[in-house]
């Protein structure tokens, strides 16, 4: 009989509905059960596509004597991090304080009735391995403790939460942060990079997306240094086997120091900054390294064709990830064998394969397989082969067991696709991706914003959760940068809105955001953070984009939320400045202030400025191009109304005169 998950939206949680484990979820009914029965908590916590949650649920979840164990002993909780990354965090950190060991998924936490963890780790396997006890072991030994050890607890606890407590940044009252800062920055980040094959650290090597951002930016700055790093990793990591040689699309990380074989799962959060990162590429090397740069526009043009393909709801938003596993195996949808290889493909079309593919070296799949990596690449004469092979194995693949798919809908990983659709869009002339990116705004406006606040999640028509910082955040950022490839005053006003809830419900009484609202539910703590992980931090991408709305409106509150930010984790760029570059990119514009460039005149004429000003990387300009058509404007972007294209230039406060030829305008730029 299926447990209480059944009820839920979430595809993890529906993946353990069928257990023998009484689970619930996170909610009121359990945690009072708890107190009700005086029983301690078991929480864990995973997501739909994450491999060991999938290992530890086969292992012991679907096994009746540990569920049977786990009932008897506990109250037992399950969360989707997606959906909850506040729980997620808490916990999270909870486990580095205990274990003083980094945490990940699938995250054990045992807490008593009052939501206190006492115990936590990761994966447990079923019976005694990998230096790790059993779980059915651990369970009755933990169920113990906590009813003989409840004084020692109490202890451990209030410890704990001071320890938590003193995670949240004290604020400084003056920005001490500056240029050396960020010098600072880019040495740890040179120091820690992998000069031979791209990327940070040894294996495993993640794609680290707002340590890339932060080094262009710098590269325009006159860091050659940075460029080169930062396009060595772009190339390193289009021609491994972390991005899909043959469907398009980033998986989440590699394992090995050369991004061959990835941990394949697909996430829509990585691919959607990883797209407006590669169009950032392209703007810098398609002059220099033109090879380089026709790579970055196929990446960039295939995985907007996954992203279409795969992850594209019928009403317009994207879907949160794709399963590493098919057919209960790791990768086996995308890794091949020779022979199959030489019954797809021509004799020619076989060697190209081979050659370019990397399937003429020795297996690189658990000494069994191949998984394709550009190993070089193809000849003029080869090109139309390669195209060839490349569609004809495809095909072939299209025919396996596909990984599962997360279908939900996430607010905040939809906006970072919208914000790379658009840049990607508009640096390659492509108005159906800009297209794609406004229709998934709309789906948000439309069915995540309620009573004039924003959900986190959708699944099957049923939209819920409280949304988080990054929600409002992420999607602000995005708004701005779609409003550059093609302004629409909907999306305009809907900025507006979201920038005055961000602050009216997260805003902290001494600067910086909290990732929670402050209607929302009581936790044991309320995160307020700025290192950035996976995803930008919420508290640099809103300083930055209110900052950017506070210019463009010349909106004094948003440009004083942002400074407020900056004060609010002064300490800690300064103490570890590799860890924030979304809040040191905010920096920098807080110092020097974005350059504002309104376009207006004849649609025609104008496009011809859009397209030369959007090859070139000019990351600290905002450019709004203003349609004839256009009504309802602030009086802020409506001061020139000329007959043919003129650009109106602002640098901060200081305005130059209307600009009347597109060379004129470059050079001011």
């Amino acid at each position: 009989m299926p447990n209480r998950l059944a009820q839920e939206t979430s595809p993890y949680l529906l993946q353990h509905a069928d257990n023998p484990v009484d689970w619930y979820p996170w909610g009121e009914e359990a945690l009072t059960l708890a107190k009700m029965q005086d029983k301690p908590l078991l929480l864990s916590i995973g997501y739909s596509a994450c491999h060991w949650c999938h290992v530890m649920a086969h292992e012991s979840f679907e096994d009746a004597d540990i569920a049977a164990l786990m009932n008897a002993h506990f109250v037992n909780i399950k969360v989707d991090r997606e959906e909850r990354p506040d729980i997620d965090q808490i916990y999270q950190t909870a486990h580095n304080l205990l274990s003083r060991q980094s945490g990940g998924w699938p995250l054990t936490v045992f807490l008593t009735p009052d939501q206190e963890p006492f115990f936590t780790g990761t994966y447990f396997p079923k019976q005694p391995r990998y230096q790790l006890p059993g779980f059915g072991d651990l369970i009755v030994r933990i169920a113990a403790f906590y009813h003989e050890r409840k004084a020692d607890l109490a202890e451990q606890n209030q410890s704990l939460l001071r320890a938590m407590a003193q995670t949240v940044p004290a604020a400084s009252s003056d920005i001490k942060a500056d240029i050396s800062t960020i010098h600072q920055a880019f040495t740890d980040l040179k120091a820690s990079f992998d000069f031979e094959h791209g990327g940070f650290g040894s294996a495993p090597k993640f794609p680290n997306p707002a340590d890339v951002e932060f080094l262009l930016r710098q590269a325009k700055l006159g860091n050659t240094e940075a460029e080169a790093m930062a396009l060595q990793m772009l190339g390193s990591m289009a021609a491994g086997g972390i991005y899909d040689q043959i469907g398009g699309g980033f998986c989440r990380y590699s394992v090995d120091e050369r991004w061959m074989i990835p941990h394949f799962e697909k996430m829509l959060y990585d691919n959607g900054q990883l797209l407006g990162l590669y169009a950032n590429g392209w703007q810098i090397a398609h002059e220099k390294h033109p090879v380089l740069a026709e790579r970055f526009a196929r990446v960039m043009t295939e995985t907007v064709e996954w992203l279409m393909r795969d992850m594209h709801s019928p009403e317009g938003a994207f879907y949160s990830s794709l399963d590493a596993d098919s057919e209960g195996e790791e990768g086996k949808f995308y890794v091949w064998q020779t022979a199959e290889i030489m019954e797809l493909l021509t004799p020619e079309e076989s060697a190209v394969a081979l050659r370019c593919l990397g399937f003429e070296q020795a297996p690189n799949f658990e000494g069994h397989a191949w998984h394709a990596y550009l190993a070089m690449l193809p000849s003029e004469e080869d090109i139309d082969l390669f195209n060839s092979l490349r569609a004809k194995l495809f095909a072939a693949r299209e025919k396996r067991v596909h990984p599962g798919r997360d279908d939900k809908v996430l607010t905040s990983w939809n906006a970072l696709t919208i914000k790379g659709l658009a840049r990607a869009g508009r640096v390659r002339d492509k108005p159906e991706w800009v297209a794609a990116a406004q229709a998934a705004v709309d789906f948000i406006h439309q069915n995540l914003w309620l009573n004039d606040r924003l959900l986190a999640t959708c699944k099957d028509g049923k939209a819920h959760l409280n949304a988080y910082l990054d929600d409002y955040a992420f999607l602000l950022d995005a708004l701005l940068e779609l409003m550059q490839a093609g302004l629409r005053p909907d999306d305009l006003e809907f900025a507006q809105t979201l920038a005055d809830v961000l602050l009216q419900e997260f805003e902290a009484e001494d600067g910086g955001f909290y990732f929670t609202g402050h209607h929302h539910e009581a936790l044991i703590h309320r995160p307020k953070q700025g290192y950035d992980n996976a995803t930008p931090n919420g508290n640099g991408i809103a300083a930055l984009a209110l900052q950017r709305l506070g210019h463009l409106l010349g909106e004094t509150k948003y440009l004083a939320a942002a400074e407020r930010t900056l004060k609010a984790f002064d300490m800690v760029m300064q103490h570890n400045p590799a860890a924030c570059p979304s809040l040191l990119m905010a920096l920098v514009e807080y110092a020097e202030p974005p350059v504002l460039v309104i376009l207006k005149g004849p649609e025609a004429e104008m496009h011809q400025w859009k397209l030369e000003l959007h090859k070139q990387y000019l990351p600290n300009v905002v450019c709004l191009a203003l349609s004839p058509a256009l009504e309802d404007l602030p009086a802020s972007l409506t001061r020139i109304s000329p007959q043919a294209v003129n650009a109106w230039v602002c640098r901060g406060v200081q305005c130059l005169p209307p600009v009347d030829s597109l060379e004129g305008l470059m050079r001011s730029l």
